[in-house]
């Protein structure tokens, strides 16, 4: 009991000392040993490493889950030391209510085939979506959290120790200067060389720890490149997964209208054989409604139609263009034009055609292409 009570003395002294020397400091009363250059380029570098690998940490975490709330829950089960729950991504809960409007609607329905179309396609957006945040939170949030709560807090903790190293060093420079007696003078210049030795093992420990923070950054710089690539495959995949929908989409939706048109007709011809205005009407000359349908010269009329023979079309006077061919494209049927990636072709337009669709030539072959997968060039 009695030496814990002298060590409490002890070390009460001591803070004391330090609030003094602290103090005086700082009212420019006392000196101050300072820091090479050196270190304190090292101290500036870790506090700039520090305090940006917080902000880039908080931000991807704003990036791969914006909802708040949901970030508070991971961060307490973290905590907690618990299995952060799975959460369905709002790709996967739009599938699912697209889904479920299809079989309300009627599966075999058109509303009905595409809303099943599209919400299988936002089901493996958000299934790429789900990849990509496991992804990014092991390559990268995980170092870059473990570097903030364990090296960071050890590298703080020597800068503490560094600190109250030196508050002793100068209070004892201040004691020494001080001392008039010969015997308070020695035990001022022992007590002195002590704390000057301990000072400077302090300083050489938190020197070799800053010092780390090079290998931070180049541990850092991987996991960034990680994080990159996980992101690109990513949208990669996204892209991918929209050109398949799209190009469904496109393929069907000819057949689409085409039905609606017809079968409005046939629900419409019925009653106009048998009401009034319809007998009324049958003693004017009717006068037919011919579709319009424009005229492209030097192109049959199965082009405006949507059926397309390659071998008639022939391209316009003017306004050819060439194009680079961004991805592999196989043709659907004898109409189409199959396309290789990076390679050039000829493409121009023809009244009529879809606006997603171009004629593409490459030598004596020649057939529709989409855009999407074309790059124009001037």
């Amino acid at each position: 009991m009695d030496f814990n009570v002298k060590k409490l003395a002890s070390d009460a002294g001591v803070f004391f000392s330090r609030a003094v020397q602290f103090t005086e400091e700082k009212l420019g009363q006392a000196e101050k040993t300072e820091l090479d250059a050196h270190f304190e380029n090292l101290l500036a570098r870790a506090d700039c490493t520090k305090n940006w690998t917080e902000k880039i940490l908080r931000q991807t975490e704003v990036l791969l889950q914006p909802n708040p709330s949901a970030r508070v829950e991971e961060f307490l089960y973290e905590k907690l030391d618990r299995k952060v729950p799975s959460r369905v991504t709002n790709g996967e809960l739009l599938a699912q209510y697209m889904t479920e409007a299809a079989n309300d609607f009627g599966p075999g329905t058109p509303y009905g085939k595409t809303l099943i179309k599209v919400g299988e396609t936002q089901r493996r957006l958000g299934a790429a979506e789900r990849d990509f945040i496991h992804s990014a939170s092991i390559n990268f949030l995980t170092p870059l959290r473990n570097f903030l709560e364990g090296d960071w807090r050890t590298i703080s903790k020597e800068r503490r120790i560094l600190q109250n190293r030196r508050l002793d060093l100068d209070a004892c420079k201040a004691r020494l200067k001080k001392a008039k007696a010969a015997e308070a003078k020695a035990a001022a210049e022992h007590e002195l060389r002590l704390t000057q030795t301990e000072f400077d093992r302090q300083a050489e420990v938190t020197r070799l720890l800053l010092e780390g923070i090079n290998s931070t950054h180049v541990n850092h710089l991987r996991c960034l490149h990680e994080f990159v690539e996980s992101q690109t495959n990513y949208y990669a995949q996204c892209y991918q997964y929209m050109l398949d929908l799209q190009k469904q989409l496109g393929s069907s939706k000819g057949e689409i209208f085409s039905g609606t048109f017809v079968g409005n007709a046939e629900s419409t011809s019925p009653a106009a054989a048998t009401s009034p205005p319809a007998v009324a009407a049958a003693t004017v000359p009717a006068v037919p409604t011919i579709p319009v349908v424009p005229t492209i010269v030097g192109v049959p009329n199965t082009v405006a139609e949507g059926v397309l023979n390659p071998n008639e079309v022939k391209p316009p006077a003017s306004g050819t263009r060439k194009a680079r061919v961004l991805y592999d494209y196989e043709a659907a049927d004898s109409s189409e034009l199959a396309l290789l990636a990076d390679e050039m072709i000829t493409v121009y337009s023809l009244p009529g055609m879809d606006p997603d669709w171009l004629i593409g030539e490459r030598g004596n072959q020649k057939g529709k292409v989409p855009v999407t997968y074309l790059e124009l060039l001037s």
